[in-house]
């Protein structure tokens, strides 16, 4: 067993942690700090695959900027409304049966699949994402900027 296996797996845990305290917290503002820890995770696994320009973008952007902006929108929505706002859970069974059944759905898919292993891709893809979003595709990442503001 490699180390970066081990990393993995602890990455994996806390990732499944952090998604759990997501659904299961009652308070809104604890379950956005668990957000924050899954997206760090997320952004890790990134790491792991090689990823770096992933890694960068789910660090600021949304274990950054979207973690900050739900902090800040329950901080006000609470001054606003003048009282505790406290997340209810009265579907957690409902959600755990349909997170089992689509989790066997998946797992039978990929069973039954013929998958074979992608070839590992070349060590470094960041210059040309660059060269890409500068490129032909800049009208398009503009607008995809302005989609994610106005989503905001």
């Amino acid at each position: 067993m490699t180390l970066e296996t081990v990393v993995f797996g602890l990455v994996a845990l806390a990732l499944l942690g952090g998604s759990l305290g997501v659904v299961l917290t009652p308070n809104l503002f604890h379950a956005v700090l668990s957000l924050a820890g899954a997206l760090v995770a997320t952004a890790v696994i990134f790491l792991l695959l090689d990823a770096a320009f992933l890694f960068a973008v789910q660090l600021l952007l949304y274990a950054g900027g979207v973690v900050t902006v739900l902090v800040f929108a329950i901080m006000l929505t609470e001054r606003l409304i003048g009282e505790h706002i406290t997340q209810t859970n009265r579907h957690v069974v409902n959600g755990a049966v349909m997170s089992v059944a689509v989790f066997v759905g998946v797992a039978g898919f990929i069973m039954r699949s013929n998958l074979t292993a992608a070839e590992p891709a070349p060590a470094d893809r960041t210059v040309e994402i660059a060269r890409a979003i500068v490129g032909p595709f800049a009208v398009t990442f503009e607008l995809l900027g302005v989609l994610l503001v106005a989503a905001l």
